[in-house]
């Protein structure tokens, strides 16, 4: 049969809308988990919390300038202040590095005394 029967797509509508609404839900209601944990604000970060797509985040102008604003906002890894090291844990770890030095060529020497051993008894067996 090849009637012309008008199609009924009201319900594919409104299930693209409740997918739609329930979609922006979910990204907002993760943005305020990772807000409320401190934890750093990145379109992966939201994406993975919200369980939604990043293309999705990045399509919706609304939501990608919120957390570009929101990512902009937190401090970066090269404002945390810096120590400096002193003179002394400078040398403590200097004095490490020359112990592990000698424990290394001590093991060498051993090492190489069993090869040269090993191979004196394989040239009188031949």
């Amino acid at each position: 049969m090849c009637g012309k029967w008008p199609r009924n797509t009201d319900g594919l509508r409104k299930h693209a809308a409740y997918r739609g609404f329930e979609a922006k839900r979910k990204t907002e209601e993760a943005i305020k988990r990772l807000l409320a944990a401190g934890a750093p604000i990145s379109f992966n970060a939201v994406s993975r919390e919200a369980r939604v797509s990043k293309a999705y985040l990045y399509r919706h102008a609304d939501i990608k300038e919120r957390i570009i604003n929101l990512r902009s906002r937190q401090p970066t890894l090269t404002d945390k202040p810096t120590r400096e090291s002193t003179c002394a844990s400078k040398d403590v770890i200097i004095l490490a590095k020359d112990n592990r030095i000698r424990q290394l060529e001590k093991e060498n020497k051993y090492l190489k005394q069993l090869l040269q051993k090993a191979y004196g008894e394989k040239w009188e067996l031949l």
